[in-house]
């Protein structure tokens, strides 16, 4: 089952104040099957964050089609879905990694992946429970649990936003540099848990600058270069 489709997707920025408008990516398409991973590498400022922050809608396409399988709106395209109904994907089917963390103030860092569970109907003991294996997983010292993670290093925060997207076993989730700040024991520590959510039939789309990580990890691999994604980067463990 096709799970994402994307078809002719481009997108541009303007530059207001230089009256300028610049074309990040166009003539982008892939598809990807339920339980797949797909790859995406490239250099700096090729397009790579442009297209996952698309498939978010952190960013509105200009052209072309996203077709996402939702379990909830059937076959929904990602690029003309209302605000609601991409609030209701973010919450319940399409998780989000980045290089950062952007969370509420004054909520510690159990409470963020306990409200992670709580969201997807846990009840509130089994999300405790849940919430400290994952904390315990990425080894996230356990003095920091119950303090604000805005004081919390870069490594310590990326490994909190993984356990929360990683928590609520998404349909889809996108990975952007998800191993970026990190050492390789947490690298693998990363890497263990995509397995176990690829194993359990989620489907995956990541940007990587770490290709050693990705080795036997992704179905397909495609490169970006100047805007555009080129297929023939190679295919590591497909199937």
């Amino acid at each position: 089952m096709t799970m994402l489709e994307v078809n002719d997707f481009g997108k541009r920025f303007t530059i207001h104040h230089l009256n300028k408008t610049m074309q990040a990516v166009e003539q982008v398409n892939f598809s990807i099957e339920k339980g797949e991973f797909i790859g995406i590498v490239g250099k700096s400022g090729s397009g790579k964050s442009t297209i996952l922050k698309s498939i978010y809608r952190s960013y509105l396409p200009d052209m072309g089609e996203i077709m996402y399988d939702s379990a909830r709106f059937g076959r929904i395209d990602l690029c003309k879905a209302s605000e609601r109904q991409m609030l209701y994907l973010r919450k319940y089917e399409i998780g989000y990694v980045s290089q950062f963390l952007n969370v509420m103030p004054r909520t510690t860092s159990r409470q963020l992946v306990e409200k992670a569970l709580l969201e997807m109907g846990e009840t509130e003991s089994i999300a405790q429970i849940e919430a400290e294996k994952a904390l315990t997983h990425f080894e996230l010292d356990p003095k920091l649990w119950d303090t604000y993670p805005n004081t919390f290093s870069g490594g310590e925060k990326l490994r909190l936003n993984i356990a929360m997207a990683t928590v609520k076993k998404p349909r889809l989730l996108l990975l952007d540099e998800p191993t970026a700040s990190l050492d390789q024991q947490s690298k693998l520590k990363v890497r263990e848990i995509i397995e176990k959510l690829k194993a359990n039939g989620t489907t995956l789309v990541g940007i990587f600058h770490d290709i050693e990580f990705m080795e036997g990890l992704c179905n397909k691999v495609y490169d970006m270069r100047a805007g555009k994604l080129l297929a023939g980067a190679g295919v590591i463990n497909e199937g």
